[in-house]
């Protein structure tokens, strides 16, 4: 099995990502195969997948899912090709990438949906089925891909809404990690809708901790009326449950996803809940499907995305998802 895997500082940018798929795809061309081919019986030549997200650097969510991916493809006998990056532009070549290296399969996100729509519909066009996940769900079907995987995140976010307003929130600030995304403009939107108070956005720099927590921080502090701080992703919990100590605010926290650092923020109760998605079930149905479309032309949704979320975990759960997010699973 020979897969690509690229996180924290090691991204795989646009021109590496070319020059890497192709040595990958010789040394595939030089491996011995093994296992069923696509068809299901005997050996033969294997499937190859590429999946493209928009991931920013260190965002332990996405480990979750290639997690998910790499033992769908284990088991499928598939080889796992994964580069992402958080440019939409960037995106697109990447996807281009994989059109060039003749993938069986694609997985993306849509994120940025206008940025890489040509290049979904290229891939399309030359007979690659294409799976969307996480991000985007509205565009998939107008895209032509087979199905969207993940959760409806404005019905995610009318659910966070009104578990705020269980708990007498008045003020909440909703703090996008990523300027562009269109599946946390969708949170923050669902949020306000069920919300019976008021929600002000907060747009951050996800991937830079220091800057992030100091807008947080600074915003705490001019507005002592905010009660509630809901995150948008994992690492974004851990740096606001920070800025609210050092704003000496008491506003409670609540996060979208889960990582190892949201169970513990959980156990401390430093975190009130969170929303799980299920990032490992995204990678790991993306992958199975596409094979199960090439072995056996089968199709998940009819026409409707394939849900994941939304769940909401509160501190009763910690127990089992200690052990779940202890092996990279949730």
């Amino acid at each position: 099995m020979i897969s690509v895997r690229t996180t924290g500082a090691r991204r795989l940018t646009v021109r590496s990502a070319a020059a890497l798929l192709t040595t990958v795809a010789l040394v595939a061309g030089c491996s011995a195969t093994g296992g069923q081919d696509a068809k299901g019986g005997g050996t033969g030549s294997r499937m190859t997948i590429g999946m493209v997200s928009h991931a920013g650097d260190g965002d332990t969510f996405w480990d979750i899912v290639q997690n998910g991916a790499q033992q769908a493809a284990a088991k499928d006998h598939v080889t796992f090709l994964y580069a992402h990056d958080k440019e939409g532009a960037q995106q697109a070549q990447l996807i281009q990438s994989y059109i060039d290296q003749k993938v069986d399969g694609l997985i993306v996100t849509l994120a940025k949906p206008q940025a890489v729509k040509a290049a979904v519909r290229k891939a399309e066009a030359q007979g690659i089925p294409v799976i969307t996940i996480n991000s985007g769900g509205e565009f998939s079907k107008a895209y032509g891909a087979l199905t969207h995987i993940g959760q409806d995140e404005s019905v995610a976010g009318e659910a966070v809404g009104a578990e705020l307003n269980r708990r007498h929130v008045k003020k909440t600030l909703c703090v996008l990690h990523e300027q562009g995304n269109v599946s946390l403009e969708d949170r923050c939107a669902g949020v306000r809708k069920s919300f019976h108070g008021t929600v002000e956005n907060l747009n951050v720099d996800g991937t830079n901790a220091p800057s992030a927590q100091s807008s947080v921080e600074a915003k705490l502090q001019s507005d002592k009326s905010i009660d509630a701080i809901v995150t948008l992703g994992a690492p974004m919990a851990a740096i606001s449950v920070q800025a609210r100590k050092e704003a000496g605010s008491s506003a409670q926290i609540a996060t979208f996803d889960l990582n190892a650092a949201v169970v513990k923020l959980l156990k401390a109760k430093d975190v009130t809940f969170a929303v799980d998605q299920q990032p490992y079930l995204q990678g790991y149905e993306a992958v199975d499907l596409l094979w199960l479309h090439k072995a056996n032309a089968d199709v998940l949704g009819g026409g409707k995305p394939v849900l994941t979320g939304p769940a909401l975990v509160t501190q009763k759960d910690v127990p089992k998802l200690t052990e779940y997010t202890g092996r990279g699973t949730r």
